[in-house]
């Protein structure tokens, strides 16, 4: 039994009300005959306030508006309207499906405990009452859950499922790329982590392959190109689900407190003499953060059109972005030219009817196995590609590709021969390509004129195409395939004494 305490406030004395009372009496029988476990007691009446004691097996804040509603008839006849509630005391008890293997925290509660197979959650009058309406204590609930689920599925593989597999090539070059690169001094380390300085011989490589791209798959489709934002503020993040275990990756920003010189004097002064930049005094002229850079693009992309309907002649909408770089915080995990925290993508993003976007999304995997297969001829396959904690949802998979409802995501992978046996060695996800259904549509409010809407994104990275490509055919320019060639323009490499 969920038990809450909680206060009604009136506005104006009700303490000498006659059939309050009785009027409790009739909600605990109105809505009693629907929910059995329900029950509900005057704890006291002080002033404008009603107190009052009620227990559930459910959601037992959910009763709160309607016993509010309840009470509407008799504060009506003796002129008291109902300002607002507040909680005083929420015990809410949860049944778990497994024991959790170790504790965690929950925020916004004043007290969490799990004992066996129940987490007992306590709230009390510091919760943010104007917050319940909004749903915050099912989320708080779906998240008490998600960790415990989170613990039986930390260290499980990706369900990976290969669908389809290149003949295999015989590859004569089985050094690491990157090495090499810097060894020609194709590419020189950046002034900051994880970061490449590509000199003309390296740019002429991703020119090359953005050209591909461009002219090869987004032209022919029909993708118009457009320039989007590069500072996400959190407001868009909160509609994309960014902020749901994204954060050790991104780059936040933040604004200065003043645009005037004269604050910033102190600052100023500290690096002409010392001639470094002084930390700690610039953290204290800096407002919080706002949001953070590009960690993806198609989030701006979604929130240009939030709110908007679109014309039937523009379904489907196809349009990528190329205008700048995305940043994220790798880590430990960089590596080479193909894991940085510093990269350059081609992002397009399709929106459209359902069977627009399974149209499209076929179009993009013929495209992709062209270039693949008779540009760049690469050995490489493409998975389905599933979290293990999503397994059990349904209705993802690219083993369900040919069916017209079609969601998820299907990741393009690549044979990186210094890595070891095709067998035994880890292959690169170089490209993916991704169809989300209605969620951001949802999220952002876009629709169509007179149809439901659907979209998908396929990020094109160019450092993960050039490190695929240069993995399997080398540095050396005779080896390239010819096909590839064709779009390559020759450079003079930069000389150094």
């Amino acid at each position: 039994m969920n038990r809450l305490k909680v206060s009604l406030v009136f506005s104006s004395d009700i303490s000498k009300l006659t059939g309050i009372e009785d009027a409790i009496k009739d909600i605990q029988k109105t809505i009693k005959d629907k929910q059995k476990s329900f029950t509900i007691s005057i704890d006291s009446i002080k002033e404008s306030e009603l107190f009052l004691n009620i227990g559930s097996d459910g959601f037992t804040h959910a009763f709160v508006p309607r016993i509010k509603n309840l009470l509407m008839p008799i504060m009506k006849k003796n002129k008291v309207g109902i300002r607002t509630y507040r909680i005083i005391d929420y015990i809410l008890e949860i049944d778990l499906e497994q024991r959790p293997k170790h504790e965690f925290t929950i925020p916004m509660v004043k007290k969490f405990e799990i004992k066996g197979k129940k987490a007992i959650l306590t709230f009390d009058s510091s919760f943010d009452t104007t917050q319940i309406d909004t749903g915050v204590i099912e989320r708080i609930v779906s998240l008490v859950k998600d960790k415990v689920t989170a613990q039986f599925y930390e260290g499980k593989a990706e369900y990976n499922k290969v669908i389809w597999t290149s003949k295999e090539i015989r590859h004569p070059y089985r050094d690491d790329p990157t090495d090499e690169m810097v060894k020609k001094q194709w590419i020189m380390q950046g002034p900051g982590q994880g970061q490449w300085f590509h000199t003309p011989s390296s740019t002429a490589l991703f020119k090359a392959m953005e050209k591909i791209a461009v002219e090869k798959i987004l032209r022919p489709l029909g993708f118009k190109e457009v320039i989007s934002p590069k500072v996400v503020p959190f407001e868009v993040w909160e509609k994309t689900g960014h902020l749901s275990g994204s954060e050790p990756e991104m780059y936040f920003v933040s604004m200065p407190k003043s645009r005037d010189i004269k604050d910033w004097e102190e600052v100023i002064d500290h690096y002409k003499i010392t001639k470094k930049a002084p930390i700690k005094k610039i953290k204290k002229m800096l407002k919080d953060p706002v949001g953070g850079l590009c960690y993806a693009q198609c989030p701006t992309i979604y929130n240009a059109f939030q709110g908007k309907t679109i014309a039937k002649e523009s379904l489907p909408l196809l349009i990528f972005d190329r205008s700048g770089v995305s940043n994220r915080n790798e880590a430990g995990g960089r590596h080479g030219i193909e894991r940085v925290n510093e990269f350059h993508r081609i992002e397009p993003v399709f929106i459209g009817t359902i069977e627009q976007v399974e149209d499209i999304k076929k179009k993009l995997m013929d495209s992709y196995k062209d270039i693949f297969e008779k540009i760049l001829k690469l050995e490489w396959r493409y998975s389905d590609v599933v979290p293990f904690y999503m397994q059990q949802s349904g209705g993802f998979g690219a083993d369900r590709q040919d069916e017209t409802n079609w969601k998820g995501t299907i990741d393009f992978e690549a044979y990186l021969p210094y890595r070891g046996t095709r067998k035994d060695s880890e292959w690169l996800e170089f490209q993916n390509l991704s169809v989300v259904g209605d969620k951001y549509t949802k999220a952002f409010n876009i629709k169509g004129q007179g149809v439901g809407l659907w979209s998908g994104c396929t990020g094109i990275g160019l450092e993960r195409w050039v490190a695929t490509f240069l993995a399997q055919h080398g540095l050396d320019r005779k080896d390239w395939p010819k096909e590839f060639l064709e779009f390559f323009e020759e450079t003079d490499e930069i000389k150094f004494l």
